[in-house]
């Protein structure tokens, strides 16, 4: 038995060493510069998961003992379980007893989500993006089973009533099937106040956006959506029936409205961004709002069931932002599937300023495409926008952030105005998972800081450069830290340590990504095997 589970170990390493292929439509075309394919991305993250099993051997297996054979790695880059791989098309017929015959008469719906646009030699480009899909008609003791799928050592029976509506809910918006091959026309409007702050007074606003004079454009996506029903391109908007001000130098972002015609649902706020300066892309999860998403048993409770709450005063700091830099665009990146982005969307309108959004598209499904979501979201937005300044806020219990933001910072010299990172291990202790600080050991201190509450962001000057409070300590190991047994902690202590020898953490780990033992994957992958098979 133990031979059969390691060669099946080594096998699923060979199948998922393989590169990601990646169809026309999964390459998202921007203005004016092309992204990167998924497929380089994938390739680059080959051994993400081994990042954190690597040479953590008993630590790790301890952990997940404790969390169960059920719960997957992938928690470790911000990923619920079950959030991997949601049915699609034929799999939700099946799943909700539904035939293909019944959904013909069952209205067309448009999941639109808020895009950004960019000012080009030609004028705005804008970003229009999401997915076309029908909801099949399913009843309500269907519905509850399918729900408790998502729920760990409790059913939606044994939920609150108000619980039990969200968990229905979402169900519902998990189980639609995609519409291929539609074609989509777009209206596009001055956009009204936007998110819960921004404007003086307390009124709505978001992100100090203003309202263009007026006018309107109607424009017919140049492709049919994907067999996925996503779409995701750049349309030109026409200034001389569109009142908006030219994208050069730092102004305001300007909103527009863009309804999906042929149906009510497919309405959003989408922001255009001048061409310099300052863009918040931010994290939602464990950062704006509690999710807890290291603790898997309340991460979806939170995200299925309970209402959404913020975390501490977070708001207020946003709040702040938004009105003492008017100019600010405000960009929320979730690696969340795009299906259950409905509430989260809802949340950061009632919560935070309004803002664009990127979330993980039906195309990014598989395991290893859904690891590489977040960094070409990132390039995406990035190469987009090449003279602006961005300010990158998530927290450390998602490795890729831990990764993706300070190679941002390398690969876009000039670009990364600050880093801010909440340190869950060290506020929440159901956060188990150590974090690796390794990237950040050539960035300059001044550029980034790890936070424990959000008070700790007061008074920063962030436009000027200053992105760090001495006040607070900062303990870099530059390896793994959040370890058990005060593992980390036995180096000098000091703000930007990187000595080798003073450096507990990576004297007993290792800074490398290499493979662990392969003991540790074998049982990772036991784990992987069992969560998929329930």
């Amino acid at each position: 038995m133990a031979l059969q589970l390691l060669l099946t170990s080594l096998l699923l390493l060979r199948v998922q060493a393989a590169p990601t292929h990646v169809s026309p439509e999964e390459m998202a075309l921007i203005t004016p510069a092309p992204t990167a394919t998924l497929a380089i991305y994938a390739h680059a993250r080959r051994g993400v998961i081994s990042d954190l099993t690597s040479r953590l051997d008993s630590y790790v297996s301890g952990v997940f003992s404790e969390l169960g054979s059920a719960i997957p790695s992938y928690v470790t880059e911000g990923i619920l379980p079950n959030e991997v791989d949601l049915p699609t098309g034929s799999q939700v017929l099946s799943s909700a007893g539904v035939g293909s015959n019944d959904m013909a008469a069952v209205p067309t719906q448009v999941l639109n989500i808020p895009g950004y646009g960019n000012w080009t030699e030609s004028g705005w480009s804008l970003r229009i993006h999401g997915n076309v899909f029908k909801q099949p008609n399913i009843s309500q003791d269907t519905v509850d089973d399918l729900a408790n799928f998502f729920l760990i050592d409790t059913s939606v029976a044994h939920l609150p009533p108000s619980q039990q509506a969200q968990a229905r809910n979402l169900t519902r918006e998990i189980y639609v099937v995609q519409q291929g091959d539609v074609n989509i026309t777009m209206d596009i409007l001055p956009g009204p106040q936007a998110g819960s702050s921004g404007q003086p007074g307390g009124g709505g606003g978001g992100g100090g956006g203003t309202t263009p004079a007026g006018g309107e454009n109607l424009i017919t996506l140049p492709d049919p959506t994907t067999d996925q029903g996503d779409f995701d391109v750049f349309v030109p908007i026409d200034n001389s029936t569109l009142a908006v001000q030219a994208g050069t130098g730092e102004i305001p972002p300007q909103r527009v409205n863009v309804y999906a015609q042929g149906t009510d649902t497919g309405n959003a706020t989408s922001y255009l961004v001048s061409d310099q300066g300052f863009t918040i892309i931010s994290d939602i999860d464990d950062i704006l709002r509690v999710t807890k998403i290291y603790d898997p048993k309340e991460g979806l409770l939170n995200s299925f069931a309970r209402p959404f709450t913020p975390w501490m005063n977070m708001p207020d700091i946003y709040r702040n932002w938004s009105v003492s830099l008017p100019n600010m665009h405000f960009h929320y990146l979730t690696t969340t599937p795009e299906q259950i982005t409905r509430n989260y969307m809802e949340f950061i309108y009632n919560t935070y300023p309004g803002g664009s959004f990127d979330t993980r598209p039906l195309n990014f499904s598989d395991l290893s495409a859904t690891l590489s979501i977040r960094k070409f979201l990132l390039d995406k937005i990035f190469l987009t926008f090449p003279n602006r300044k961005f300010i990158l806020v998530a927290d450390t219990s998602n490795s890729d952030v831990m990764k993706d933001y300070p190679k941002m910072a390398t690969e876009y010299p000039g670009q990364v105005q600050c880093i801010f990172l909440r340190n869950t291990s060290s506020t929440d202790p159901t956060d188990k998972f150590p974090y690796n600080t390794e990237g950040f050991k050539n960035l300059n201190q001044q550029s980034y800081m790890f936070f424990k509450v959000p008070d700790d962001l007061t008074g920063l000057d962030i436009i000027n450069g200053q992105c760090y409070n001495a006040s607070i300590p900062q303990n870099l190991t530059f390896g793994y830290q959040g370890l058990p047994f005060g593992i980390d902690d036995q180096g000098d202590g000091q703000s930007g340590n990187s000595s080798g020898s003073g450096n507990g953490a990576s004297r007993l780990l290792g800074s490398g990504t290499g493979w662990g033992s392969i003991t540790s994957l074998s049982a990772f992958i036991l784990g992987v095997l069992m969560f998929n098979a329930l």
